[in-house]
């Protein structure tokens, strides 16, 4: 009798009576006195295969969180829509998690019923970790398929099964390198000295790690202890002289963990900062006069509508600043579409949405967009969409304070610019009279590596012409 064909058949017919059949199968195998072939490890496979399929059935399977781009590999989770007991259906919503970007809300791929949560609020998840458990509803066809993964032969169990051992070596490994993105000679380094790339924060192209990256993570870790034994508080010989209360650790994530990163990568930036000061009075005199009429109509009408629209114009005619710069190439990727950048304060920390295609905008649609982005992030809910796609950055410091600033770029862009509070100061009119001006203040920061300081003057010039005249940008 041909054990193996009939038991990769039922294997390849997955019906419960077959697999019922092959259960009891199993069972007289491992009862009776019958001598299998020796190192039949594809039989082997095939019954053990069967077996945990059967098992499967009216059982419990873990939903684990599964990747969601843009290099993310931890979550934060906000808030569950379901608890133990709830019954769910595919794509119903889970939970809603935060990563370092963006906001996401997870859906289940299994019909049944929730029998656990594995993390509770404000807990972090890591991609490929459970979130959930599920018991499926229709156990012949889910059961499967969570198992099908883990029971196909690989080429190496036909040769011999002390590959087993190999597999294991590998697999420690790969714990220690991580799934990463760097060169074979970084990966080296790292196994030499026991480190985790995954624990290294890599400033090459889309985060590749590089050799720099690794010494300096390397040379900060050994002067750790140092660090932790020169931090700690020194014992008072006078009770009276000690300050009450404790040491307070905080842990970095969400946006602050992603501005973590992408302000290390700037720090490689040669920043060019250049300041000029612009006369909005007109701008000033225009928004309060149709401020009103745009609350009646529920937007909330500010003055960076006219900011973001002004760049967009002066982009125009220097198209070469609203590019993305490629490092390992040394080449700059200009870009046709103007998706301009809104530096936003939210209770997680400091976000970076964006307008998208503002040259096709005017200066309302552009208020309604920021009242979205605005309402979204009171919410820490900005979507991964708002997020992505950025070619020009501007900040807002004046709604905060302060005048001028020095913005830092947001690789991998090349220019942003930031506007401090609008001042009311005496200035000279055409006929050398002293009027009163709304005076408000610019800093634009660019990388120097390609591009000059004329052309950042030019394109400033451009922009305060557009700002000073702002009936231009409402005829668009």
């Amino acid at each position: 009798m041909n054990i193996a064909l009939i038991a990769s058949n039922c294997r390849t017919v997955r019906s419960t009576r077959c697999n019922i059949a092959m259960t009891f199968f199993v069972r007289h195998l491992a009862t009776s006195r019958l001598v299998l072939p020796p190192k039949n490890i594809k039989l082997e496979a095939v019954l053990r295969s069967v077996s945990t399929s059967v098992s499967l059935q009216g059982r419990v399977v873990p939903f684990k969180l599964s990747d969601i781009g843009e290099g993310i590999r931890e979550v934060t989770v906000k808030e569950w829509f379901v608890k133990p007991g709830d019954k769910v259906s595919q794509f119903d919503e889970v939970c809603e998690v935060q990563s370092d970007k963006a906001s996401v809300t997870i859906t289940s791929r299994y019909d049944g019923m929730i029998k656990a949560l594995r993390f509770k609020v404000d807990e972090i998840a890591l991609v490929g970790q459970p979130l959930v458990d599920i018991e499926l509803d229709d156990e012949g066809e889910n059961g499967n398929e969570e198992v099908s993964g883990t029971t196909e032969i690989s080429p190496q169990e036909k040769t011999s099964l002390n590959t087993e051992h190999q597999r294991g070596s590998e697999a420690s490994r790969e714990s220690l390198i991580g799934k990463v993105l760097t060169t074979p000679a970084v990966r080296r380094i790292a196994m030499e000295k026991g480190i985790r790339l995954k624990d290294v924060v890599g400033t090459g192209k889309n985060g590749r790690i590089l050799k720099e990256d690794l010494l300096s993570y390397d040379d900060n870790e050994t002067s750790d202890s140092d660090i932790e034994e020169s931090t700690k508080p020194q014992r008072q010989p006078d009770k009276t002289n000690r300050v009450q209360g404790e040491v307070k650790t905080v842990a970095l994530k969400g946006y602050a963990k992603h501005m973590w990163t992408t302000m290390t990568r700037s720090l490689s930036i040669p920043h060019f900062v250049y300041s000029d000061e612009c006369d909005v009075t007109k701008l000033v005199k225009l928004r309060d006069e149709v401020k009103a009429a745009m609350k009646e109509r529920g937007i909330a009408l500010t003055y960076m509508p006219f900011f973001i629209k002004a760049i967009s114009k002066a982009l125009e005619k220097f198209p070469e600043l609203n590019a993305r710069l490629n490092e390992d190439t040394q080449t700059v990727e200009v870009l046709p579409w103007h998706n301009i950048c809104v530096a936003m304060d939210t209770p997680e920390g400091l976000v970076v949405p964006n307008v998208k295609n503002v040259q096709n905008l005017d200066v309302v649609t552009i208020a309604k967009e920021l009242n979205r982005l605005q309402e979204l992030g009171k919410r820490t809910a900005i979507p991964l969409s708002d997020l992505a796609g950025g070619t020009f950055t501007l900040s807002n410091i004046g709604v905060v304070g302060g005048t001028y600033t020095k913005p830092v770029i947001l690789p991998p862009q090349i220019v942003i610019g930031a506007v401090g509070r609008t001042q009311k100061l005496p200035r000279f009119d055409a006929d050398d009279k002293v009027v009163a001006a709304q005076i408000l203040s610019v800093s634009w920061a660019a990388d120097h590596r390609v591009v000059d300081g004329a052309t950042i003057a030019k394109f400033s010039n451009l922009w305060k012409y557009y700002l000073e005249n702002p009936a231009l940008l409402v005829m668009n």
